[in-house]
């Protein structure tokens, strides 16, 4: 899935982690904004942060699969692709969700994925990995917004300090636009 229709709903997303302090101001600015977001978590990082993980569920925010070792689908054979998702699946159970690191699958881990998951894909990338300017991140987002996009965000350390600058902003900037925010899929 790349994109939903729906009247002014937009769906934020997290990839990676549960990454220390990180994933603590994220979800403190979800909180005070009143708004459920997605997280795709990485297996590993979930068995290093389980209280996190645990506060991520408490707090009402959904959750998905993100591979066990954020594999790269292309570089992956499918067999190890699907039992590293397997393995991360073990510490979700309830999820039907998967997004491939770095958005690369083959059409062969699709077939075989889309049988247990919904995969979610984006429309807009936020580039908060490696964009160092606040106000081009945000332009990003706020000019390539409309009905039913899905906006990618990280939940690691290369992305804290963008985000500690914008992420609220970008959130108060959308809510004046008019968008709500879902994380039902």
């Amino acid at each position: 899935m790349w994109k939903k229709a729906g009247s002014k709903k937009i769906w934020l997303t997290f990839d990676d982690g549960p990454t220390p302090e990180v994933t603590e101001f994220i979800l403190s600015v979800l909180k005070s904004e009143k708004i459920l977001a997605t997280f795709f978590l990485v297996g590993k990082d979930i068995l290093k942060n389980q209280l996190i993980y645990q506060k991520i569920k408490a707090d009402g925010h959904t959750i998905g699969n993100h591979t066990n070792s954020h594999l790269n689908g292309w570089k992956t054979s499918s067999k190890k692709y699907i039992q590293d998702i397997e393995k991360c699946q073990e510490l979700m159970k309830e999820n039907v969700l998967f997004r491939p690191p770095y958005g690369k699958i083959t059409s062969r881990q699709i077939l075989s994925l889309k049988k247990k998951y919904k995969l979610i894909l984006w429309d807009i990338l936020s580039y908060d990995f490696k964009e160092k300017n606040p106000t081009k991140l945000k332009n990003n987002i706020l000019e390539n917004i409309s009905d039913g996009s899905i906006v990618v965000f990280h939940n690691n350390k290369k992305s804290y300090e963008i985000l500690k600058k914008t992420l609220k902003n970008i959130i108060i900037e959308l809510k004046g636009m008019g968008y709500s925010f879902s994380s039902s899929w």
